[in-house]
């Protein structure tokens, strides 16, 4: 083995932004135990500590001519290899091994997000069923991902690790247990040494409690000050994601994930609450209500009240009106 070769490690994932995944998390672990770090992007995701907002899956050329220019100049032993997206990548992939022959192949197959979200759909799960499998020393995946990607649930199989109950699942693991395997294979160990030495590595690097940490739980908060301060003039989303100096999309994304509901839906809820309050405990019209809380017109605030709440705005004050001001049993607020 050529001193040049001995420690590197090629990766073959998308990239993860803020780096707890992805070729990012892959170049910070293989330099930290020793190896050479090289990589090749299958995949740009846009991404943050609430979840995935977008990808671009880059075409197979791409991917392969990143390949071919390690794999021609440096042959690295090792490859590892991560997100995969599509069936055109999966192949110029295939290729690429079965040409350069690396002495091993780690594969963690990313089936879905750390969040649930789906990121491989099943005709690229039967390609690289039938295709990269075969040509993998290592798979590393999750035991509830076993049946999806290879169509059964195996046993004593020696190609196979799986990650449940070994670690507190979180973002990055699987990737993170993958790539320290690849870089101990790096330096000369054994296939039985390096998943002892990456477990050991994951226990101490990797724990959950050193992930970064966003700020979406404080920002929610402040959402639903600025609402609340706001919601009688502005019910429009951008104008709170501006006032926070954030995307709506980032917005979106906050609100959902701590209360389960989009900004808009929140917004609205609570005008449509103020709307109530209104009509049954002061003397204004209807007129008068829909232009204090913003509406252009009597009739667009008819048209969001019955949208919200199956009545209209004097269909609701007579059944206020009827049972001494409560009819929660009567309504619904629409979300």
């Amino acid at each position: 083995m050529s001193e040049q070769r001995s420690n590197t490690v090629l990766s073959v994932t998308g990239s993860d932004s803020i780096g707890e995944s992805g070729a990012q998390a892959d170049i910070r672990i293989i330099a930290s135990i020793g190896g050479q770090p090289l990589s090749a992007i299958t995949s740009v995701t846009m991404q943050n500590t609430v979840g995935i907002q977008q990808f671009y899956d880059l075409p197979a050329t791409i991917v392969s001519g990143q390949m071919e220019a390690v794999l021609n100049d440096v042959q690295p032993d090792v490859v590892k290899i991560g997100m995969v997206r599509r069936i055109d990548v999966v192949e110029a992939i295939c290729r690429s091994l079965e040409r350069y022959r690396p002495r091993w192949v780690v594969f963690h197959p990313v089936i879905f997000s750390s969040r649930g979200e789906q990121l491989m759909d099943e005709q690229v799960a039967q390609t690289v069923r039938r295709q990269l499998l075969p040509l993998c020393t290592l798979i590393v995946l999750k035991r509830t991902d076993a049946h999806y990607l290879l169509g059964c649930q195996p046993d004593n199989d020696p190609h196979l690790l799986f990650l449940d109950n070994a670690y507190p699942a979180h973002h990055g693991l699987g990737n993170g247990f993958s790539s320290a395997i690849a870089a101990y294979l790096s330096l000369g160990y054994t296939m039985s040494q390096a998943v002892s030495e990456a477990r050991t590595y994951v226990a101490q690097h990797l724990r959950p409690a050193r992930r970064l940490k966003g700020r979406s739980h404080e920002l929610y908060g402040e959402f639903m000050e600025q609402m609340e301060a706001h919601f009688r003039s502005r019910s429009d989303v951008q104008f709170y994601a501006d006032s926070l100096n954030v995307s709506s999309r980032y917005l979106g994304q906050v609100t959902r994930r701590v209360s389960g509901r989009s900004p808009k839906s929140i917004i609205d809820s609570r005008l449509t609450e103020e709307i109530k309050n209104r009509l049954l405990t002061t003397p204004h019209t209807v007129q008068e209500t829909a232009f204090a809380l913003g509406f252009s017109s009597q009739a667009q605030l008819s048209r969001f009240f019955r949208k919200m709440t199956g009545l209209s705005p004097s269909q609701f004050k007579k059944a206020g009106e009827g049972t001494g001001g409560s009819v929660q049993q009567q309504i619904r607020i629409r979300k």
